[in-house]
């Protein structure tokens, strides 16, 4: 049988980690076994952060409606129950948008859930 060297992948796969891992510090962006350790890590915590941008999100937008609802007299508490009982379909993210961007727009679905 045929000898086997294997060098050349080795390093091709050594490379490849110490790329993916450029800019970490000290021996983390270096050495190979703390490299693929530290990037291994970083691959759960990126996949965690995925999850957690969405929770954050969610909490902005209930603090910007919070504060636009406040503006106007309600409290966020009374305007989700109030349009959720108007059957009006406008989920935080749209509404939060609105808020911030057309004023005048979120005033006028303020109005439609209180009169």
């Amino acid at each position: 049988m045929a000898r086997v060297k294997r060098g050349v992948t080795s390093h091709a796969r050594h490379k490849k980690v110490l790329s993916l891992t450029k800019g970490f510090r000290g021996g983390r962006s270096k050495l190979i076994k703390e490299a693929k350790s530290s990037l291994l890590h970083a691959g759960e915590y990126a996949f965690a952060g995925r999850k957690l941008r969405k929770r954050d999100m969610r909490a902005l937008w209930i603090v910007q409606l919070g504060n636009a609802v406040r503006n106007e007299g309600l409290s966020y508490s009374k305007f989700i129950s109030a349009l959720k009982s108007k059957k009006i379909n406008l989920d935080r993210k749209i509404l939060a948008e609105l808020a911030v961007n057309n004023i005048e727009d979120f005033r006028q679905i303020v109005e439609t859930v209180r009169g």
